[in-house]
Parts: structure tokens; sequence; C-alpha cells
């Protein structure tokens, strides 16, 4: 592994893993963090969502009939395992992305949910996604952009089931 190639954040929840799947993939709108820190577009109508096969988009949309931006393509659909996908900033450039994988495994209590965002080493040092940081700052900020989405998603499966 390159180093600053990756960041890793676990976050338990207790819910069986095909719930919490299901809450990821599925009400994804529903517990991803609003504000542009978190979307592209960031209107009250705008949302989320993973079109649920391999192959799905990643998207964002402004509203039911707005313009769409896809941030990516899913790789790998194998509930209530793992999903991985493909990950593009807005102003990436062709061929430029990550990569994140989520793994849902059955814990006490619960499940915990990994994700690990990978492939930053291929995006350039003076790349704007990286606002100037060194590769370890970038990283750690990118863990800490992470964390705040799975706090959003463990409070998202405490209050709703």
């Amino acid at each position: 592994m390159i180093p600053g190639d990756r960041v890793r954040v676990t976050v338990a929840v207790a819910v069986t893993p095909e719930i919490a799947f299901e809450i990821f993939t599925r009400e994804i709108d529903l517990w991803w963090r609003r504000g542009p820190r978190f979307r592209h577009f960031t209107g009250d109508h705008a949302l989320i969502a993973i079109e649920p096969c391999e192959g799905g988009r990643v998207f964002e949309q402004a509203g039911a009939d707005g313009p769409a931006q896809e941030s990516g393509r899913v790789l790998v659909w194998q509930p209530p395992a793992r999903l991985v996908f493909q990950w593009r900033i807005a102003n990436f450039t062709q061929g430029e992305h990550t990569q994140v994988e989520v793994l849902f495994e059955a814990a006490a209590g619960g499940t915990a949910v990994t994700v690990t965002h990978s492939g930053w080493a291929a995006i350039r040092s003076d790349h704007p996604v990286r606002h100037g940081r060194q590769v370890t700052e970038f990283i750690d900020q990118t863990g800490r952009w992470w964390g705040s989405l799975l706090t959003s998603f463990r409070g998202y499966n405490q209050g709703t089931r």
C-alpha cells in the first residue's frame, strides 16, 4: 500500500448487517449530511442516490427534475456484506477517480460498518481536491470527513430503528 493512499473508518450500529446495508444504500439521502462540504447540490430538494446493482450510478441530483452529477459507479454489489463503488469529485478530470469499499460485518449488538476510501495516491499532489494540503494532512482530513458522515449514519440508524 502506498502511504497516503487510503482512509479507513469504522462505526458500530445497533442493527443487523441486512438493515445496515439497506440504510446505507437505499436511504443514503436521508442520512448523508447536507451542505457544500458533503454534497455537490445543496438545495432542500437535492438528493443523493445509489442505483442498487453492479454498474449502477452513484449520483446527486438537484431535485426530482434537476440536473444530475454522477459521482461514480457501483463496482461490487453484495448485500448485505459488501459494497464497492468508484468515486469522483466534481472537479476530477476524465480518468481520475478513487474507490470506496464498505463492509458490513456482524458484531456484538449489531454491525460494524467499515469504509475504506482508496486510490488517493493516483490523484496528483497539486490537485484542487487536496486544498494545498500535504499527504498526511489531506488523508487525516478525509478520514474526519468520512467520520462525520458515518456519525450521521449511526445517528440515523439509532433514531429510526
